[in-house]
């Protein structure tokens, strides 16, 4: 652990402010490894009075980087691309350290930094805009795309360094600043990414284009969100954190950019491959403990092949290895807190008081390093079932069984979530009927794939309650630019639009 934390910068007590300069004199914020509960190093938080310096260090920067080429601003996000490269194994296992999923999880999630990098190398060159044809005679009419402003990017403990990039990347090519605000429970990741950033920009004399505020929601969160000079509040979280977030943003006109909750389902007909359901559930449920906002937590199975699927789960479920995640072999982690193992195991009771079955799982584990170490856990449940409804943070799956393919899509549906979905099936029919108009209403929707593991060249994020943001790849990037509709009258006349004739006389 102390290799670890040395090779990435990380001190016994490290200030939580990054603006070109590092500072902090709030309070001190432990941070807490849920695999064994020792205290990993502290972090002194932001004050309100150093949080505003952090927000006036990125709004003097973006006064100079939106006037630095976008190329440059890619060959800049390039060198901390091979910055995350050089230290990916050390901060991969951080992320574990301090999250609790599994190395080679923590290690694919520094490889999607280091992939968004590349994609956003790219697309510093291609930030295009349209050319339409004009009505009126000699003129011209395009569109282009400009920087938009500081970003401020407020990132979950689930991800806690993939998501910032996904933001921060994309946001830097197009010309904007960054404020980072950390989920509290993951501050040590966020310091240790900022400091290979640091090494880049530094070597470029750049101030205030990627910073960092590690505080609290009264101190750092609230003010980010009410902020006028921060046109843009990309936040990740759950869906409450969302509903507070949003009308904040939207009250002084600003714009939101929200990935909150999912409710994923994986739909398997009649026919399918049961081979490929079996892994890609296993996957999308007890990957991560169940703690992405993509976990799949809906089976809906047809009734011709739910006792088989079901059996071979339950069996699965039975040789899942729990326990260290750095060490080899382990496929499931602990929980993040106490507070994940109650909302686990409250959830479970709820599911019995309303008539669902636990198949197997269900209990936490004695005997562990730390009490966040439970049972990944299968329900027999009904689409009824208000339980089914909620997104629980925790690797619980409810199997549902229906008679057709139309009421599972139906089901499929009801939720109010609407992020990620899968359908596993041979019929070219039942994969058309999911992906067309009237199937899933999920912003990701998957044919003979599960429902986690999104690669960034796609746009990230759902609808509904998953609050309809989208991140990482596609035209993503517009959302951290402004569009500017252009006409040029190069005719030496003056006609108007739509034919209107408007003249006082010669």
């Amino acid at each position: 652990m102390k290799e670890i934390l040395s090779q990435l910068g990380i001190e016994a007590t490290n200030p939580g402010c990054y603006d070109g300069e590092w500072f902090g004199s709030g309070d001190e914020l432990e941070s807490v490894s849920p695999i064994d509960g020792e205290v990993l190093a502290t972090v002194r938080l932001a004050t309100a009075a150093e949080h505003e310096r952090v927000v006036a260090s990125a709004v003097a920067g973006f006064a100079k980087w939106r006037d630095t080429p976008a190329p440059v601003r890619g060959a800049v996000v390039r060198e901390i691309g091979n910055e995350l490269r050089e230290h990916r194994e050390a901060l991969g296992r951080l992320v574990t350290l301090e999250m609790g999923k599994i190395v080679a999880e923590g290690v694919g999630e520094v490889q999607e930094m280091i992939d968004i990098c590349d994609f956003a190398v790219g697309l510093s060159r291609q930030l295009y805009g349209l050319t339409m044809h004009s009505e009126r005679p000699g003129h011209r009419m395009y569109e282009q795309w400009h920087p938009l402003g500081p970003i401020g990017v407020i990132t979950a403990f689930n991800f806690p360094v993939a998501v910032w990039s996904w933001n921060a990347a994309i946001a830097a090519v197009c010309g904007d600043t960054v404020i980072w605000k950390p989920s509290d429970k993951t501050p040590l990741t966020a310091l240790a990414v900022t400091r290979i950033a640091e090494r880049v920009l530094e070597s470029h004399g750049l101030r205030g284009v990627m910073c960092l505020s590690v505080g609290d929601i009264d101190t750092v969160g609230a003010p980010m969100v009410a902020d006028p000079r921060l046109p843009l509040i990309s936040a990740t979280g759950s869906v409450a954190m969302g509903k507070q977030v949003g009308p904040a943003v939207a009250a002084r006109l600003g714009r939101s950019l929200l990935e909150l909750g999912g409710n994923n389902a994986i739909t398997v007909t009649e026919g399918a491959n049961l081979d490929l359901a079996v892994r890609a559930v296993l996957f999308g449920a007890v990957g991560t403990a169940g703690q992405r906002c993509t976990s799949t937590r809906r089976l809906l199975v047809h009734s011709a092949v739910s006792d088989e699927l079901t059996s071979r789960l339950v069996k699965a479920y039975d040789q899942v290895p729990i326990g260290d995640p750095l060490a080899e072999g382990t496929l499931m982690g602990p929980l993040i807190d106490g507070q994940a193992v109650a909302a686990y195991t409250e959830a479970i009771a709820l599911a019995k008081k309303q008539g669902a079955e636990v198949l197997c799982g269900g209990e936490v584990l004695d005997g562990m390093p730390s009490p966040y170490y439970v049972k990944p856990t299968i329900i027999r449940a009904r689409a009824d079932m208000p339980i089914v409804k909620e997104e629980t943070f925790a690797p619980i799956l409810y199997v549902i069984e229906g008679d057709s393919v139309e009421q599972l899509v139906r089901w499929q549906n009801d939720v109010p979530q609407g992020l990620s979905s899968a359908m596993f099936t041979q019929d070219l029919g039942h994969a058309e009927r999911f992906l067309s108009h009237g199937g899933s209403d999920c912003g990701i929707a998957n044919i003979n794939i599960g429902t986690s593991g999104a690669e960034i060249g796609g746009a990230f994020g759902g609808e509904k309650e998953t609050g309809g943001g989208r991140e990482a790849g596609s035209d993503a990037w517009k959302t951290y630019m402004r569009r500017q509709t252009v006409t040029i009258n190069w005719s030496g006349a003056l006609p108007l639009a739509q034919g209107i004739e408007f003249s006082a006389g010669d």
